[in-house]
């Protein structure tokens, strides 16, 4: 399988990659802005939309450059090799996959449009507290009164939240699960942002009574494409890990050249050597499993199990590269001004946002009835 990518998305790559090397490269720029609200810069945001980059997933006729997967990978990885806190994976492959997917014309027409050219954002309010990343809504009630519809319940933790223009709610409906558009300014929505421990921004979102727009036409339950866009963000998001573990493991290895310990150099410690090749192996094989999740989707395979093996070997990878990275580094790895613990941080919020390692897993393992048994030499066990 061939996982090089062509001269466009290294045109791509080289692009994003020079963007936010400007806006974050030294570290010291990110910790600035997600010291205040809303937590990333809105000039880079900006800027991210006139490269074209927060409408790349989406259809032309809808203001997107209908790009693919692998080019939502390539942007997602820069975005985790600096840490940029803007919320591409949560308003664009999130909240707008959700739009695509289920929106009538005009809502695609208005709100993609929005998100692509920077002036909307949006967020998905779909968690709930006491829930354990479904794809169907139980808190939050949807009430229809003639054509208008009502919102009541509560949302946590609704990622980028409290500065979203627009919130893409899932609610209970009699026929299971529905979508629902909900205004930043909308009577009866009350939201509390508060800042995460990656420095990003959350918030509880609560509805009483609160107008929304039905998203799509008809009440039909909508879960199989919830199910199916948060699988596409979480492959999205492994490769925004995978970005981020790179830099862990080269912000690492270089440490390991250039400190000295009883006069030589740390890479010199042959069992120091062995753990920083351990996290490279780690890496690649998260980096493997991630971009073949993003071919299925391109080819049209079996997005969810994908997603579910890309989640657990990131997940895998995250927490061991996260962890060596911080001891090998000693002291100063834990320290608020150096890289590696804010990597380790980020990482953890990717393993735990839409399920994490061990739920992949056992989601993976209740499907194992369902392959055949082989014997060594090829053949199908009978009995």
């Amino acid at each position: 399988m061939d996982f090089t990518f062509d001269s466009e998305q290294n045109d791509l790559r080289g692009a994003v990659r020079g963007l936010l090397e400007r806006a974050y490269g030294d570290g010291e720029q990110r910790r600035r802005v997600t010291a205040s609200d809303p937590g990333f810069d809105e000039k880079t945001w900006s800027r991210l939309a006139e490269m074209g980059l927060l409408g790349l997933p989406f259809a032309e006729e809808h203001g997107g450059m209908g790009a693919g997967p692998i080019e939502v990978a390539v942007v997602a990885e820069e975005i985790g090799r600096v840490l940029a806190p803007e919320p591409f994976v949560e308003a664009v492959v999130l909240a707008g996959g959700l739009v695509a997917a289920v929106g009538t014309d005009a809502q695609k027409a208005e709100v993609l449009a929005g998100i692509a050219e920077g002036t909307t954002l949006a967020a998905v309010a779909h968690a709930e507290p006491g829930t354990r990343w479904s794809p169907s809504a139980a808190a939050v009630t949807a009430t229809q009164d003639g054509g208008s519809w009502t919102l009541t319940g509560v949302k946590e933790p609704v990622l980028n939240g409290a500065r979203a223009d627009v919130l893409v709610v899932s609610a209970v409906v009699e026929g299971g699960t529905a979508l629902f558009l909900v205004r930043g300014d909308a009577a009866g929505l009350t939201r509390t942002g508060y800042r995460t421990h990656d420095g990003g921004r959350a918030a509880n979102v609560r509805f009483e009574g609160t107008p929304a727009e039905l998203l799509g036409e008809g009440t039909a339950d909508r879960t199989a494409q919830i199910e199916r866009v948060l699988a596409e963000a979480r492959i999205a998001y492994a490769h925004e890990a995978i970005g981020s573990m790179d830099t862990a493991l080269r912000t690492t290895a270089e440490y390991l050249k250039t400190r000295k310990q009883f006069g030589v150099t740390l890479n010199r410690f042959q069992a120091l050597t062995f753990r920083a090749a351990d996290m490279y192996v780690s890496l690649e094989l998260a980096r493997s499993t991630a971009l073949w999740a993003s071919m299925v989707v391109d080819a049209g395979g079996d997005v969810i199990a994908a997603a579910d093996r890309a989640r657990l070997q990131t997940s895998r990878a995250g927490r061991h590269i996260g962890k060596e990275a911080i001891q090998l580094h000693g002291g100063i790895g834990v320290t608020a001004e150096y890289t590696v613990g804010h990597h380790t941080s980020r990482l953890t919020a990717i393993d735990h946002v839409l399920g994490d390692g061990d739920w992949a897993l056992s989601r993976l393992a209740e499907d194992v009835d369902a392959h055949e048994t082989v014997d060594p030499l090829g053949a199908p066990y009978t009995g």
